[in-house]
Formats: C-alpha cells, structure tokens, sequence
C-alpha cells in the first residue's frame, strides 16, 4: 500500500490518495524503500515501452474520437503493431519503422495478417 499526498497549486487542495500493489514477495523481503523503487521502476518502464510509444509513434493522445467503439479498435490495431512490428523489422528502429508504415498504410495491415 502506498499513501500519498497531493497539493494542486490551482485550486489549493491537497487530496491523499491510496494505492495498493500485489506481489509474490511477502513483506518483510524489502525495506520500504526497496518497496518503492519496485514500484517506481515497474510504472516507469510502463510509461517507457507502452504509453511514450503508443503517443510518440501513433499520436494516440492527439486523436479526437471519441466513439468508444472506435477507440476501442483503433487500440486494438496500435496493440497489433506495436506487438508485430519488432518481429517483421527487427533490425530497425520503431521511428524508422513508423515513417515505413505511416507511408504505405497496405504495410500495416499486411504486418497484421
């Protein structure tokens, strides 16, 4: 469980929240600290291989849908490339891969299938 305290400048409130974290160690195998920078490196390494790559390489956050359907298979497709995309151009790098499907959409799906 991890407690925390925000204060938000603009409106001058201070919320708390809490988070709990599920792991196989049991308790007294880490120092609260450890805890923490278990829990600090899991989010950052989300953030670096999912959500920076999702919105860097596919714009996810500039998209103006709003249709729940739409959304939902449009990140379906993201998924599906972004899953395939290694193993069909293993030697490039995601950027360069992007400019190679971003100007042949066929590709995409061709790399789906």
């Amino acid at each position: 469980m991890v407690r925390s305290e925000v204060f938000t400048k603009k409106t001058g409130k201070t919320t708390h929240e809490t988070r709990f974290y599920l792991s196989s160690l049991e308790l007294a195998e880490r120092t609260p600290e450890q805890w923490q920078e278990l829990i600090r490196d899991h989010w950052a390494g989300v953030e670096i291989r999912n959500h920076w790559r999702r919105d860097s390489l596919w714009g996810e956050d500039r998209s103006r849908t709003r249709n729940p359907r739409a959304l939902a298979n449009l990140a379906l497709l993201r998924n599906a490339l972004l899953t395939l995309t290694p193993i069909h151009f293993p030697a490039l790098p995601l950027k360069q891969v992007f400019e190679c499907l971003h100007s042949n959409p066929g590709a995409c799906l061709r790399v789906i299938r």
